[in-house]
């Protein structure tokens, strides 16, 4: 019998990658897609994806979607309503949770110490892989995937709303990972070989959001690779009005 597994779901494409590659390999059985949502503004933490877009994105795959809802966006929060959350799953006999992260190790060491605490365990599927080896796994996939959230400090505003390709990680400048997985960039992923039909969406306005108060709606001018701000790129559901 596979034991049961929740996987971390931001809708972008490190996550969708793992998830195939997770059903691919069979050692586990998918219960449930978790997602942090921004319940003031109904929209995925950090990505900014509208909640809505997630959820089609779950209802496409065919996993149901858990979310943990937060509304201060600090640590203590996020980690009370986590810890609450999985101990219903664990009731249910979910054990792991696997996570699309690949070389942050003070993030892998924050999951694993959190999760230790409830008795459960974080499976790292991606963990220390070349990074260009995983989008060009991606890409061969079929997947694709836009950018809602750019990092100031790695990337101007225009790559807000570019969908990834072969020529867009070829144009990268040097510093950026190839899967932004330095914070450089977030993504939304729409098609792809685990979605039983792609998300209809269209590109909204562009919209910065700096790290501390300004003066000035334009992204300040920092040294380079210093992030003051990100900008969002808001993805709208089919159908909506801009």
């Amino acid at each position: 019998m596979q034991p049961k597994a929740i996987l971390c779901w931001s809708g972008g494409k490190d996550s969708a990658l793992c998830l195939h590659r997770v059903l691919e390999e069979g050692i586990y059985e998918i219960s449930y897609l978790l997602t942090t949502i921004n319940e003031t503004f109904g929209r995925v933490s950090m990505h900014g994806v509208r909640e809505c877009l997630v959820e089609q994105q779950a209802d496409a795959i065919g996993i149901p979607l858990l979310k943990v809802f937060v509304k201060e966006g600090n640590n203590e929060e996020y980690e009370r309503n986590m810890e609450a959350l999985l101990v219903q799953a664990k009731a249910e006999g979910i054990d792991h949770v696997i996570f699309g992260d690949i070389f942050l190790e003070d993030l892998r060491v924050y999951r694993e110490e959190n999760l230790s605490k409830i008795e459960m365990k974080a499976i790292f599927p991606l963990w220390k892989q070349d990074t260009r080896s995983l989008i060009d796994q991606f890409l061969s996939l079929q997947f694709r995937t836009v950018l809602c959230c750019v990092n100031d400090g790695f990337l101007s505003s225009e790559f807000a709303g570019k969908e990834i390709s072969k020529a867009f990680i070829n144009g990268l400048p040097p510093e950026v990972d190839p899967c932004g997985e330095n914070g450089e960039y977030h993504t939304f992923c729409f098609a792809g070989p685990i979605f039983k039909n792609s998300i209809p969406f269209t590109i909204g306005e562009t919209v910065y959001k700096a790290l501390h108060l300004k003066t000035s709606d334009d992204s300040p001018n920092g040294s380079p690779n210093q992030t003051q701000g990100f900008w969002y790129c808001d993805l709208l559901p089919a159908g909506a009005i801009h």
